[in-house]
């Protein structure tokens, strides 16, 4: 069984999340800021694995610190030009993302096993040209593709309109229902937002 722990992150408040299945070792989804790192301590977890929902500097900012840390980073293989441009839109806030590089790439459909868990990756472009979300059992990281009955922006560059309703679509399509950890605010289920977001 797994435990999932929120932790909001930067000035944003962007989450991250602490996911392990052995209460010893941990992956990490997204990475606002140095605060997973301080709650790791604490709890004697070894994140020993860092992925990237996108690349907008609220997601990405604590990444230097886990990699430091011996955390290894992945993000997907259309979202690498991104990280390190001005397209994660640090400097619109008047910050600076500590330089970092990922140790590996991957795409949507691949299967990621990592620390005995697998989190299948299911491409989501629209909010960024290469996000995507990760599904571990009955949980879904949907990053900022999909919301508590909202989804993500689309007028930053490289964001789309069209794609990201098809992403959204993408999603509700998935079999079962599922537990929704989006990148901001509070958690959902597809269940509800099939029913009540404005973009089913």
């Amino acid at each position: 069984m797994l435990t999932i722990e929120t932790i909001p992150c930067g000035v944003l408040r962007a989450n991250s999340y602490v996911v392990s299945k052995d209460g010893k070792r941990a992956v990490l989804i997204d990475c606002g800021g140095t605060e997973p790192l301080a709650y790791a301590g604490k709890k004697g977890l070894k994140i020993e694995y860092v992925l990237l929902t996108h690349g907008h500097f609220d997601h990405i900012m604590g990444c230097a610190a886990l990699q430091a840390a011996g955390a290894k980073i992945g993000c997907s293989a259309a979202e690498r030009s991104l990280i390190g441009s001005e397209g994660n839109l640090a400097e619109e806030m008047g910050l600076r993302v500590q330089p970092f590089s990922l140790d590996f790439e991957f795409r949507g459909g691949d299967v990621l096993d990592l620390c005995d868990i697998s989190f299948e990756v299911i491409a989501t472009p629209g909010h960024t040209p290469g996000g995507v979300c990760f599904r571990a059992g009955d949980a879904l990281f949907t990053g900022d593709t999909l919301f508590l009955e909202s989804v993500g922006r689309t007028d930053f560059p490289g964001g789309s309109a069209a794609q990201l309703r098809d992403s959204v679509h993408k999603l509700f399509a998935l079999s079962g229902d599922a537990t929704v950890y989006p990148g901001h605010d509070d958690p959902t289920t597809l269940a509800h937002e099939r029913k009540y977001n404005p973009f089913r």
